[in-house]
């Protein structure tokens, strides 16, 4: 796990096992089979995305494949960043982004304590068409105003694998991209022991 730090909040970086990946793709692909349970599972209406697609995984999935790897990943973090760790990790919501050309999502935030992005699968040449600045089907992360030696924009290129652990307070944005393929996605929320959310309130 890589901890970065580019201004106020720090943003871990780190790969998912490819196992993992496979997994999660696996299972979208067979909700996928399914209007019936595209239908059900469809997470749009509450969220903020302009993307084709946003679909919840079911409790059952998450409890199986995902709770443990994600409560370690977020524990790490915690040490990392505070010298602190959780047994209280509650997944509030988790679900898929699938981004197709000319898709974006615009500046938001999430709800919880913790946020996280991973990256399932990324189409070749995604930011193919930048100039200077690549920002095609990139994330961007946005806290304060730029000010002198301070950075008010992180930028991160995503590739197949990347995930990325945030407060959910951090506002973020992924840009459209100009190629044809998909960029597919997950994002969660998660609720941690209040004792350690807290731990600067006091």
């Amino acid at each position: 796990m890589k901890l970065i730090n580019p201004f106020g909040p720090k943003i871990a970086v780190l790969k998912i096992p490819k196992n993992l990946i496979k997994k999660i793709n696996d299972e979208f692909e067979q909700i996928l089979l399914s209007k019936k349970l595209v239908k059900k599972r469809d997470y749009s209406e509450k969220l903020v995305g302009q993307v084709s697609q946003e679909i919840e995984l079911s409790n059952k999935f998450i409890e199986k494949n995902l709770k443990k790897y994600v409560k370690k990943t977020i524990n790490q973090y915690l040490l990392k960043s505070l010298n602190k760790k959780t047994n209280k990790i509650k997944i509030k919501n988790l679900w898929i982004v699938r981004q197709f050309k000319n898709d974006y999502n615009p500046i938001h935030f999430h709800n919880g304590d913790i946020s996280g992005v991973g990256y399932l699968k990324i189409p070749k040449n995604l930011t193919k068409g930048d100039k200077k600045i690549k920002t095609h089907g990139t994330i961007d992360f946005i806290y304060g105003s730029k000010s002198f030696l301070n950075n008010s924009i992180y930028n991160h290129i995503p590739k197949e694998g990347d995930l990325l652990l945030f407060p959910n307070y951090l506002m973020h944005t992924a840009y459209p991209f100009k190629i044809d393929g998909e960029r597919r996605s997950f994002s969660f929320n998660l609720e941690i022991d209040k004792k350690v959310s807290s731990i600067f309130n006091d």
